[in-house]
């Protein structure tokens, strides 16, 4: 059936013989348990349409196809869809979303009642056992462009969530006391009565679908809650709730939230929830805080919640995007059988999936593999994850792996001298060890570690390799366009020379329905300082003063690129922007 899609699809004009190959090649060098059908490729991988590649195929099936206009259902078909999603239970509806297959609509043949069922993928050999589960013997499935299931699919979730602004503001009982207290009774009884427990499963299952790295919920004035996600890097609103104390909202979450105390509301707390979504095991970090509003005698609460999302984690460290010199460095610094590896950079520049990928890299069945994070982000195979908790403490544990006869060591972060000091001792004793770091750049690391007391010779002979990164938006391929009247002044001061600029096409971010202001995704831009000799000699005659100046030129003349050189070669590429790269990088 493979090579038959793609002879059709040759036949016909939507693909070269080229292309067929690519994908022919592609699928052989997959796995046989995991290789994809030649179709999925080409749409997936190669660029081909994606509705040319599923209509040939909805014929060879002799499905056949319906075209629906999402906004033109009456209120009567809407109630019947999302009627029959609420009456299954929870597994079957969401395997019914992952497969991108709903019900749409009912009729009579043969004295007969026969379900119709939507679906954007004809050839998911699931779609019958998914469908034999649902209420109705006799069901015709139809093909339907993935768009207009999407659509759908967001028309329904706003559907049931309109019911939201008609919720009555939650009272508290109020004592003649300098702090407001809680009747804790009334609020749990008027919280169960309320549709706040379906907003708060509807903002985890939504930040999920979205892709969102983070939800905040943020309590406004005036009885209003905030419910921002974080897209791409960027914090945007997607709800504000009215007409509710944010007590109460902050109240469900902790219910749902385990290690958390819902009666706490004066200290910072940390929890986790579980949660299947669209038939995956979604966990959720939640941090909150108390802070303090406009209303003094409030008990406001700030919760953010961090996704952790294992579809999302990288193995390939070719996946990565790391440019050619900086894979090079990298690739040879983590299969050397002892030292450290660091990667820098603020929260959210992706230093743990750097990290997870780099260890998917070296992770072999001889190898004792362990891992020292607070908190653990995602599950690796092959690791030994070691749970940070009162009785086993950070420090604990990175004293006990000393006894634990590892190969391999990831230690979440260098947070202090203590932590530096065994980690590098594990790196001078024979063992590959991973860490993270909070600078700026790479050269500022080694004044770091210096500073923290680490002595130079230690750093020149333990460290392989130290990788700063940042995260800019990517351009979305739909809708860029070069720019006609560009910047020059800006184009100079990132770096660019006159002759670059001749040469090279500098694209804008345009928008378009199919992304978030002209920018979909991100990729990274990184400054790869490999620990030459040359460099360590630098280190360990710096004295009293790393010149980390010192060390950056070494390192250029040695092929590193710095963050806003590797930023230069992402707009070259036409990744990103100017403006991307100006906002997140400093001058050389």
């Amino acid at each position: 059936m493979a090579r038959r899609i793609g002879d059709i699809l040759l036949e016909k004009g939507i693909i070269s013989p080229n292309v067929l190959k690519k994908a022919l090649e592609i699928q052989k060098g997959e796995r046989i348990k995991s290789r994809r059908p030649v179709g999925q490729i080409l749409y997936e991988d190669l660029g081909i349409d994606r509705h040319a590649v599923l209509h040939e195929l909805a014929e060879i099936f002799v499905i056949r196809e319906l075209d629906i206009n999402p906004d033109g259902l009456s209120d009567e078909q809407l109630e019947f869809i999302s009627g029959l999603l609420n009456e299954i239970d929870d597994n079957l509806r969401s395997e019914l979303i992952q497969v991108k297959m709903l019900p749409y609509s009912i009729s009579k043949k043969n004295g007969q009642t026969e379900l119709t069922l939507i679906t954007a993928d004809p050839a998911n050999p699931n779609l019958k056992t998914i469908a034999d589960q649902l209420p109705y013997r006799n069901y015709e499935i139809v093909y339907t462009r993935l768009e207009l299931i999407d659509a759908l699919i967001d028309k329904l979730l706003k559907r049931q969530n309109e019911f939201l602004s008609l919720i009555d503001e939650i009272e508290y009982e109020e004592e003649e006391q300098e702090e407001a207290e809680i009747d804790e009774e009334a609020l749990d009884a008027e919280i169960n009565q309320s549709a706040l427990t379906t907003l708060v499963e509807g903002v985890l299952v939504e930040a999920v679908r979205q892709g969102a790295s983070d939800v905040h919920i943020v309590p406004l004035p005036g009885n209003q809650t905030d419910f921002r996600f974080r897209l791409d890097g960027k914090l945007q609103s997607w709800y504000v709730q009215k007409g509710v104390k944010p007590e109460a909202i902050a109240a469900v979450f902790k219910d749902k939230t385990r290690n958390v105390d819902r009666f706490e509301r004066d200290c910072a707390q940390d929890g986790f929830i579980q949660k299947k979504v669209d038939g995956y095991l979604i966990r959720y970090r939640v941090s909150i805080i108390p802070i303090v509003g406009s209303e003094f005698d409030r008990r406001l609460e700030s919760i953010v919640i961090r996704i952790l999302d294992d579809r999302k984690v990288i193995t390939d460290l070719k996946k990565l995007g790391l440019q050619k010199q900086a894979l090079a460095d990298f690739h040879r610094a983590i299969t050397k059988p002892s030292g450290i590896v660091i990667i820098t950079g603020p929260t959210g520049s992706g230093k743990s999936t750097t990290l997870v990928a780099a260890l998917y890299a070296v992770i072999t069945p001889d190898k004792c593999v362990l891992t020292v994070e607070e908190p653990v982000e995602y599950l690796i195979q092959g690791a030994r994850q070691l749970k940070i908790s009162n009785k086993m403490t950070f420090d604990n544990a990175m004293r006990a792996i000393l006894r634990h006869d590892p190969d391999i060591v990831l230690v979440g972060e260098i947070r202090d001298l203590t932590t530096a000091s065994i980690a590098m001792k594990l790196a001078n004793t024979g063992h590959l060890t991973f860490s993270t770091l909070h600078t700026n750049d790479a050269p500022s690391a080694v004044s770091r570690l210096f500073k923290m007391g680490i002595e130079p010779f230690l750093i020149a002979y333990s460290v392989n390799i130290i990788m700063a990164q940042r995260l800019v938006r990517r351009l979305c391929p739909h809708c860029k366009q070069p720019i006609d009247d560009l910047d020059k002044e800006a184009a100079l001061k990132l770096g660019f020379t006159e002759e670059e600029l001749r040469n090279t096409t500098i694209y804008k971010a345009v928008g378009c329905d199919k992304c978030r202001g002209g920018y979909k995704g991100r990729s990274a831009i990184m400054e790869a300082l490999y620990f030459t000799k040359e460099i360590r000699e630098l280190i360990i005659t710096a004295g009293e003063k790393i010149d980390e100046e010192a060390i950056r030129e070494a390192a250029i003349k040695n092929g590193m690129l710095t963050l806003r050189a590797s930023g230069r070669e992402r707009i070259k590429e036409g990744v990103t922007t100017i403006e991307e790269i100006a906002a997140i990088t400093v001058e050389d």
